[in-house]
C-alpha cells in the first residue's frame, strides 16, 4: 500500500466538509469520531456512501473528514460532494460515472437573505386597508 492521501473540498448550504482518504480498510471518521456515531439517520448514511457503493471503492479507502458550519443533513451533502471529488483526484475515469450521477455538481441552493422593509426574504408586513 502506497501512504498517499488525496484531499477533496466539498460543500453544501452553509456546510463544509474538507475529506482525505488514503488506502485501507474502509473506515470513515467524521470530526474525530465513528461514521456510526456521528450521523444516526441511516437515510444520511446511505446518502454519503453513495459514491463509494456506485464506483465499487467501499472497503477499499480510509477517510478522515473535519466538517464544520450547517446541519446534518447540509454535513451529510458536503460529505458526499468531498468524497466524489476526491475519487475523481485518485481515478479519472471514475469522473464519466460521477458526473452521470450527480455527484459532481455542487448544489448551489442556499438560504436567500431577508430584503429591508419585510421580517423575511419573502414575507411581507401585514397590510391593513383601513
Amino acid at each position: 500500500m502506497t501512504d498517499k492521501r488525496f484531499y477533496a473540498t466539498g460543500k453544501r448550504k452553509c456546510a463544509i466538509a474538507r475529506v482525505y482518504m488514503k488506502e485501507g480498510s474502509g473506515l470513515l471518521t467524521i470530526n474525530k469520531r465513528n461514521f456510526d456515531d456521528y450521523f444516526t439517520r441511516d437515510s444520511l448514511k446511505m446518502l454519503i456512501q453513495q459514491p463509494l457503493e456506485m464506483t465499487g471503492n467501499k472497503d477499499k479507502f480510509d477517510f478522515f473528514i473535519n466538517v464544520c458550519g450547517g446541519g446534518v443533513a447540509g454535513q451529510a451533502g458536503a460529505i458526499k460532494h468531498g468524497i466524489s471529488k476526491v475519487l475523481m483526484e485518485y481515478d479519472l475515469t471514475l469522473r464519466a460515472a460521477l458526473k452521470k450521477a450527480g455527484f459532481l455538481t455542487r448544489d448551489s441552493r442556499i438560504k436567500e437573505r431577508k430584503k429591508y422593509g419585510q421580517p423575511g426574504a419573502r414575507k411581507r408586513f401585514q397590510f391593513s386597508k383601513r
